[in-house]
C-alpha cells in the first residue's frame, strides 16, 4: 500500500438546519475520523489506500466501513467487536463570525476504544510506503496507546511514520497529553502540529521555530498556522529523499501562503492538508509544491459542509501548485471550485 491509517472512525450526525444542538430536529448521516479521512483522500487522489480499524457489529460499525470503502480504501483488515459499539457524534457547522460550534462525542467504551497490539495485524500495518497515525487513537484507551508506542518504535524496515499530532483536550481528561504526545511526535518521521496546538499542549510559543526546537527529531516537520500558511522543516539525510538521522540543529523552515479560501466548514481540513502533503511526498514532488497540494486539498474540503470533497483533478491541482508566487496570491478558492476545475479539465481532454 501507498499509505495505511490506523484510527477510529464514527457516525457522524449533522443538523439538516443552523443553529445549537439543543433545537435541531433533524440530523444528517455522514462518516468522520481524522486518519481514515486521510485514507479516504488519498485514494481519491489516485494513491492505494488501507484504513485499520475496530468497529461494532451494529449497523453504525457497517455503514461507516462501507462508507470508507467507497472511497476505494481497502477495509479487509477492520475488525467488528461484537461486545463493543461502534462510536458517534454530532456536530454542528462553525458559526461563520467565531469559528464556535458544538461537539459531542459518544465513544467512551467503542470498539476502536480496544485496539492494541494484541489483536491489531501488525503486518497489515506495516505493509505501505507511509503510515499515518495520530494523537486521537493514543488518547482513547491504554492499550491504544500502547498499539502507537509499538508501531513508532525504531525498526529495521519500518514504513515512513506520519503523525499529526491531532490534539483534542476533551480526550486527555486525566491523561498526560503533553508527554504522550511529545514521545509519539519525536518518535515519527513527518510530523504535522497546528502552531495553536503546540502553544496548547507544550505551551510553545514564539512560532514555527520555537516548535521545531521542541521537535527536533523528525526528519519532516509540519506547522499549520491557520489560514495564513504553514511551515515545513526539512532535512535531507545523505543519500536518501527521506529522514533518518538526529537533527542536530534548527534549519530555517520554508513557509507556504495558503490561498484566499471562502470557508463553509473547517472538519477534516487539518486531515486534507495531511493527505495532499502525502501525496505530494509520494510523489517526490518538490517541498514548496508539497505544502500548496496542502493548502489546495485542505481548501477542498474548506469549501463544503462535510469532513471529506473530491480533491481538485490532479493535473490542475499540480497546474495551481506551480504558479509564482504573484499568481498563488491571487487565487480564491470559493465553494464548487474543485467541481468546476473537474468540469473544465474533462471539457479540454481529447
Amino acid at each position: 500500500m501507498d499509505i495505511v491509517a490506523l484510527g477510529e472512525s464514527m457516525v457522524t450526525l449533522i443538523p439538516t438546519h443552523p443553529g445549537p444542538l439543543s433545537d435541531v430536529p433533524i440530523f444528517s448521516r455522514a462518516i468522520g475520523g481524522a486518519e481514515s479521512n486521510v485514507a479516504c483522500a488519498m485514494a481519491a487522489l489516485g494513491h492505494s489506500a488501507r484504513w485499520v480499524s475496530r468497529v461494532g457489529t451494529d449497523g453504525f460499525g457497517q455503514c461507516v466501513t462501507a462508507g470508507v470503502a467507497e472511497y476505494g480504501v481497502d477495509v479487509s483488515t477492520v475488525r467488528r467487536d461484537p461486545c463493543r459499539p461502534t462510536g458517534v457524534y454530532f456536530r454542528t457547522a462553525a458559526d461563520r463570525d467565531s469559528g464556535a460550534h458544538e461537539v459531542a462525542y459518544y465513544r467512551a467504551g467503542s470498539a476502536a476504544s480496544a485496539m492494541s497490539p494484541a489483536n491489531v495485524d501488525m503486518h497489515a500495518v506495516r505493509d505501505c510506503r507511509i503510515l499515518h497515525l495520530s494523537g486521537i487513537t493514543a488518547a482513547l484507551s491504554a492499550d491504544c496507546h500502547a498499539l502507537l508506542h509499538r508501531l513508532t518504535a525504531p525498526a529495521a524496515g519500518r514504513p515512513l511514520i506520519s503523525f499529526d499530532v491531532n490534539y483534542r483536550p476533551a480526550l486527555w481528561r486525566g491523561k498526560d497529553a503533553a508527554r504522550t504526545l511529545l514521545e509519539l511526535a519525536r518518535r515519527a518521521d513527518i510530523v504535522f502540529v497546528g502552531e495553536d496546538e503546540a502553544a496548547q499542549v507544550w505551551g510553545v510559543t514564539g512560532g514555527p521555530a520555537a516548535v521545531r526546537r521542541l521537535l527536533r527529531e523528525p526528519g519532516v516537520l509540519v506547522v499549520k498556522q491557520g489560514a495564513r500558511g504553514a511551515t515545513a522543516f526539512r532535512r535531507q539525510a545523505q543519500g536518501t529523499d527521506e529522514p533518518t538521522a538526529t537533527v542536530s540543529a534548527v534549519p530555517e523552515g520554508a513557509f507556504e501562503p495558503s490561498p484566499t479560501v471562502t470557508a463553509v466548514s473547517a472538519t477534516g481540513a487539518g486531515d486534507s492538508f495531511a493527505a495532499g502533503y502525502l501525496s505530494a511526498t509520494l510523489r517526490a514532488l518538490p517541498p514548496r509544491q508539497r505544502l500548496r497540494h496542502g493548502h489546495l486539498l485542505a481548501a477542498a474540503t474548506l469549501t463544503t459542509p462535510t469532513d471529506l470533497a473530491p480533491p481538485p483533478a490532479r493535473a490542475h491541482a499540480d497546474h495551481l501548485a506551480t504558479l509564482d508566487d504573484a499568481a498563488w496570491g491571487r487565487l480564491r478558492l470559493a465553494p464548487g471550485w474543485t467541481q468546476t476545475a473537474r468540469a473544465t479539465e474533462e471539457a479540454n481532454t481529447p
